[in-house]
């Protein structure tokens, strides 16, 4: 996304993609969807939580670290490169909850759940969607019961990516009239976890069903009643990550796109010679470098914390979830016939992108929140 990275960060740039290409190449991601539950292999996650995919959000004093001073930034440059090979993994699932607990969590907390997250041992996820509702705050209907010194919940949340596979979820719940975060354990007496459908086909998504599931004092992350900023920093967080995959799968479609143009002949003639697909090209690539551009500004807002942070990730998640998918569809009729088959990649990377469009705030909803921090 940024035009001009550290050489630190291009050589984990390069480290990253050269793993993700020998370790989790097209055809392994067409294995993993047909032959593996989970969508990905435990083992292959923790060797990337070795690379530093799950630290760049948690401060060095909690045991994490980021190759620049701007850990998002350096997560995005890994969330582009699993775009670009559509790769299987729970790498937005997992670091929300490690930022969670590294911004909002107690000495113990962060002590009990952050050397497992950051080593890969531990898979945990975000609950805040419900079904039927949206992904936003007012979507949250799930209430938090007090029970002496804790709290009762029952419902459902969901669906989530990777519930089915986590040992930890991070529930948003109401508590009177705001929001609290609990930590709530998978195998915790009363939580089922039922899995839900998925368009991509290396993301497993479940929802979480909690049936009178009693919680201490110790699963509460943050302040009781107060969890709405956290929810707001995690809803920013997870946008910007959204969009850095989904460009960096755009990208990737629109470089093969434009190379087969040269090699397929039509008339005796290469397709990119053709006037009028030329014109198709220049519009798909100002668009995608517009995207670059726009989840670049959010992510750099959303790092910095900028008073318009939330603004920004809405404007890009409005912009690349209305564009990336218009690029997808140009380069699929660039392709003529192949370009529908399931033998073709395409369908993987239009699969990813459709997912992370609808994921945490579809690009109307993201307008509605662009037309509010306006005054509209």
């Amino acid at each position: 996304m940024e035009l001009q990275l550290s050489d630190d960060q291009e050589l984990f740039q390069e480290t990253t993609r050269r793993f993700l290409e020998t370790s989790t190449p097209l055809p392994t991601v067409r294995e993993l969807a047909a032959d593996e539950p989970a969508g990905f292999d435990r083992s292959w996650w923790r060797q990337g939580a070795e690379l530093g995919w799950t630290s760049m959000l948690v401060p060095e004093d909690r045991g994490g670290g980021s190759v620049s001073d701007r850990g998002l930034l350096d997560l995005a440059l890994v969330a582009e490169e699993f775009g670009r090979l559509v790769a299987p993994g729970p790498l937005l699932a997992v670091n929300l909850v490690a930022a969670a607990v590294a911004e909002a969590g107690t000495d113990d907390q962060a002590a009990a759940h952050l050397p497992g997250l950051l080593s890969g041992e531990t898979v945990a996820t975000w609950a805040l969607a419900e079904p039927g509702g949206s992904w936003t705050v007012a979507g949250v209907a799930l209430s938090a019961q007090p029970d002496g010194d804790g709290f009762v919940l029952d419902g459902v949340k969901g669906p989530a990516e990777a519930a089915g596979q986590a040992d930890l979820v991070l529930v948003t719940a109401r508590t009177g009239d705001g929001l609290t975060q609990f930590l709530v354990p998978t195998d915790a007496e009363g939580v089922t976890t039922v899995e839900a459908g998925s368009l991509d086909l290396v993301r497993r998504f479940a929802e979480v069903h909690l049936s009178g599931v009693r919680l201490g004092p110790e699963a509460v992350l943050g302040p009781v009643g107060g969890g709405a900023p956290a929810v707001e920093r995690l809803g920013q967080l997870a946008v910007v990550l959204q969009c850095a995959e989904m460009v960096g799968a755009t990208q990737r479609v629109f470089d093969f796109t434009v190379e087969y143009s040269f090699d397929r002949y039509s008339f005796g003639r290469p397709l990119a010679s053709y006037q009028a697909l030329k014109h198709r090209f220049a519009d798909m690539k100002l668009w995608l470098e517009s995207c670059h551009a726009t989840a670049a500004a959010a992510a750099r807002a959303v790092s910095d914390q900028a008073p318009d942070a939330g603004e920004l990730a809405s404007v890009a998640k409005a912009f690349i979830g209305d564009h990336a998918p218009a690029i997808l569809q140009d380069c699929v009729q660039m392709h003529g016939g192949i370009g529908v088959t399931w033998d073709h990649d395409l369908h993987l990377y239009i699969r990813r992108v459709a997912q992370d469009r609808a994921l945490f705030g579809t690009p109307s909803e993201h307008r509605e929140r662009v037309a509010t921090f306006i005054g509209l």
